[in-house]
């Protein structure tokens, strides 16, 4: 918990005294306190986008494995291995869109969150971009914290190897 008590000295910006605040930058600073906020409503709902999109993923996924699984209720047959191709196939392109999409999500997030930070340098404090990150220990221990960017990132290529397991069980 060393990163907590170290807290108070990577809020602070040292840059930002309460002098900056005056009557003649008031204009100035709300201004980029309203942008600055604006920044950070956008990196939650593209995290919130990130979430839908899971869920949709998901979802259809769960989806064509049941319509394939009641179409495959007895023996495989020739025309079932070529349906199951065909299932097969919708299902890896589909776990390749979701990764993509997951990737392209946390891209698009950490430049978000990289301009967060550059606001934060002309806030009072780094609420987002230093200390909260510090708090969490920087994402160098997984038991701390695990980004879950990096596990989302797994699921699809789970989903896909399963996919691909399961194919190969069908037909032998």
């Amino acid at each position: 918990m060393a990163e907590l008590t170290d807290l108070p000295t990577s809020l602070w910006n040292e840059g930002v005294a309460p002098s900056d605040f005056s009557e003649v930058n008031e204009r100035y600073n709300q201004a980029v306190f309203e942008q600055y906020k604006l920044c950070v409503e956008m990196a939650d709902r593209v995290s919130a986008r990130r979430n839908l999109t899971n869920t949709f993923f998901l979802s259809l996924n769960s989806a064509v494995v049941a319509v394939m699984a009641a179409a495959f209720g007895g023996e495989p047959s020739s025309k079932s291995v070529l349906l199951a191709v065909a299932g097969l196939t919708v299902l890896l392109a589909q776990c390749a869109a979701w990764f993509v999409m997951v990737r392209s999500y946390r891209q698009l997030n950490a430049a978000k969150y990289a301009v967060v930070g550059a606001f934060e340098q002309r806030l009072p404090a780094y609420a987002y971009s230093r200390a909260e990150w510090r708090a969490l220990g920087e994402g160098r221990d997984w038991r701390r914290y695990l980004p879950l960017t990096h596990v989302e990132q797994w699921v699809p290529v789970t989903f896909a190897v399963a996919y691909v397991l399961g194919f190969c069980a069908l037909v032998s």
